[in-house]
Parts: structure tokens; sequence; C-alpha cells
């Protein structure tokens, strides 16, 4: 491979890396403008902390965790490559990772993929959890379970290797599963045991409406979250290969323009009206439904795996409330349902299609649902019984900002208004 190929798929991604930390910024105007004014600084701090600590345990142990080298006779299910890391002999040149990046472009990019998971926990648990309770039970999942999930599939672990039939292999291309699902379960797992917020449900048990803040702000973090995926796939294609780059940006941008048109429309015809937050949410639910998928599927695919990401979005969103879950941000209805939605769509459309491939597909849901689900439960449990995970009613009422910052996030507006 000639210099300047390694050099420009190295600095592709680099971008994408850079596009996959902005999408933090994304998701934290998405949280903050779907919630209540009381509570803004608190879920910026969350969303910050995430970044900061994730990248730090990513360094101390995850990358090994994730990626630890596993060899012919291991089950594929857990190792340990050793803690902090460092550059291999080749680590910096174009015999490393095929020519794609350099060993550090490598750790910096799945470092921006590790906080994720915790950021999707973080607009679920919104307005009521301990902010102790919440970073506590971050360094845990993104430390521990996060990478090892992960090490099952892109660090050659057993579900890589998992065959039926005529598939060989599980595929989640950027983490329909790997990354939003597992987030999603953690999301699940953190608002059943936290409980609604005060005035989410009625005595008859009918949901409220608690309506966010600034809807201006939602729609800014949807739209950064969507160019931030064009890192978030198309750097996962591992270099800046012309044909696949460019086959995965187009279908990343279909599935969310078809998953938000399909959520506004299906919203429409169910409540009668035209619904912003369900149509930003179907394009964040077709971002997620193409992540497992997107170098696989034509052009027609993605439209028709978004379109019916939309509809899931609505139909979730509805279970969630059915349920009596509280969910602010709809976290579960996107991630963890239309992640699912994306992993099974690989064995229906693409490339891989057929009924070996969707089997396989399943057991991988299946995998990785079981196990997140169950540590997460374990460990918000063990933090509900030490500390609790839930503030009083009065630092909920009055807003967290005050409680857990004593600080305000719009002072002068506070100020002005009295």
């Amino acid at each position: 491979m000639d210099t300047g190929l390694f050099t420009a798929n190295n600095v592709w991604m680099m971008v994408c890396t850079g596009l996959v930390f902005f999408m933090h910024l994304g998701f934290s105007f998405l949280e903050i403008g779907l919630t209540r004014q009381k509570n803004t600084v608190n879920i910026l701090f969350k969303n910050v902390f995430i970044i900061c600590v994730g990248l730090l345990l990513y360094y101390i142990g995850g990358f090994n965790l994730m990626y630890p080298g596993f060899e012919e006779g291991d089950f594929g299910f857990l190792k340990f490559a050793g803690f902090g890391i460092a550059a291999p002999e080749n680590g910096m040149t174009p015999e490393y990772a095929d020519g794609g990046y350099t060993w550090w472009t490598d750790f910096l990019f799945q470092g921006m993929f590790a906080a994720t998971a915790a950021t999707i926990v973080s607009g679920a648990v919104a307005e009521r959890i301990k902010l102790g309770s919440f970073m506590v039970f971050t360094i845990i999942y993104v430390g521990l379970i996060y990478p090892i999930v992960g090490s099952w599939q892109w660090g050659s672990g057993f579900l890589s290797s998992l065959s039926y039939g005529e598939a060989e292999g599980f595929y989640d291309f950027a983490g329909s599963t790997l990354v939003h699902s597992v987030g999603g379960w953690g999301a699940l797992m953190a608002i059943y045991l936290l409980g609604a917020r005060i005035g989410k449900f009625g005595d008859d048990g009918k949901p409220n409406a608690i309506p966010g803040h600034n809807l201006p702000l939602t729609a800014a973090g949807v739209l950064i979250l969507w160019l931030g995926w064009f890192g978030f796939n198309g750097g996962s294609v591992l270099s800046a290969d012309p044909a696949t780059t460019s086959l995965v940006l187009v279908t990343t941008s279909l599935a969310a323009a078809a998953g938000g048109v399909s959520a506004f429309v299906t919203s429409f015809f169910a409540y009668k009206n035209f619904d912003l937050t369900m149509f930003l949410n179907g394009i964040l639910g077709g971002l997620v439904g193409i992540t497992a998928g997107a170098d696989q599927m034509s052009p027609n695919e993605a439209v028709i795996i978004g379109l019916l990401a939309g509809i899931i979005i609505v139909l979730g969103v509805a279970l969630i409330d059915r349920l009596k879950l509280d969910d602010p941000v709809g976290a579960v209805a996107v991630h963890l349902i239309c992640g699912i939605w994306g992993t099974l769509a690989v064995g229906i459309f693409g490339q891989m299609a057929g009924l070996d491939q969707f089997l396989v597909q399943l057991a991988g849901v299946g995998a990785a649902g079981a196990f997140c689900s169950v540590t997460a439960f374990i460990i918000l449990l063990v933090i509900k019984k030490v500390s609790g995970l839930r503030v009083s009613e009065d630092e909920e009422l009055e807003g967290l900002d005050l409680h857990e910052h004593g600080m305000d996030a719009y002072a002068d507006f506070r100020m002005n208004q009295h």
C-alpha cells in the first residue's frame, strides 16, 4: 500500500472520530430540550462526565477488554489483554489494520463509541436519578459491560464465529446491537428500578405529557446526531474505501429520512397532530435501524428499514407508556427496540438475507440482551440498596440543578422572571 492511500485512510478515520465526538453535543441538546429547565445543568454534567470518564476507562482497560486477542481454542466470551495501551511495532504502519488507520486512531475511534452506551442511559433516567449513583453505574457499565459485549463480535469473540446452516457469523456493522441496544438494555433496567417521574402517570394510570423546555435545542441535537452518524457509520468502514463509504452514507441518510417521515405520518394517524418529537425520534430510529447493515443494503432496502423503524418508534413509545415506564427522551424505543429491529433486518434484507442469517442475528440479539439486562439490573440493584438510586421528592420537584449542583442553567432568565 502506498503512503498516500494510508494517510488518506487515516485522515478519514480521524475525521469520523471527530464526528462521533460531536454526537455527544447532539445527545446533550436532545436530552436537555426534551426535559425541564430545572434539570439542565444536571444533564449536561452527566454527559460531560460520560465523555471524560468513558475515554479514561477505555484507556485503562476497556480497549484491551474489547480487543483482547482471542486465540484458537478460546471460548471467545471473556479475555483481558492487560491494563493501559501501547502501540505494537506495526501500529503506525500500513501493515496495521490493512492500512485503514493507525493504532492510535483505532483506539480513539473505538473510545468515542464506548461512551455512547452510557449516554443512551443518561436520557432515559433524566430528572430523577442521583448523580453519584449514575456515575457509579456509568463507570461499571462503560468500563466492563460494553467492552465485554463488543469483544464477542468486533474483538473476534464467539458471536463473530457463530454459524448456522449457510450463515457464518453474527453481523453488526456499526453497532445496532453492540452499541445501541447495550445502552438500551441498561436504560430499560434503570427506568424500571427508578420508577416514573412525579406526575407522569395520573391516578387512573394514564400517562401525562411532561413537555420539554426547549424543542429548538432538541431539533438541533437530532440534526447534529444525523451529521455525527456519517462518522459513526462511515468510519465503521475502517478505511476511506470510496465505494463502501459512499454507499454507507447514502443508506444511512435514506433510512434517517424515511424513519422521520414514517414516524410523523404514523403519529398523525394515531393522534391527529403533527408531533415534532415523534418526527425527530423517527429520524433517530431510522439511523439506529440502518446501523447494523448499512454496508449491506441497497438504497431501496435502506428506505424500507427506515420506514418500518419510524412505525416502530410510535408503537414503542406507546408500549413504554402502557407498561407505566417513564422514558423522557424515548431512548428505549429508539436505541433498544430499533436496535433490535436493525440487527434482525440484516437477516431479512441485503447481501446476507436468509433464514439462517436471521436466526444467527436473533441469537446475537438474545445473547447481548440477556447479558446486558441481567448485569445492568444487578449493578443498579446493588447501587439502590447501598446508596439509593432516586433523589428525594423535594429535590425532584425543585430540580436537580439546585440540589445537586447549586446553580441554574439560565440564571439571568430566572432573575428577569422576578
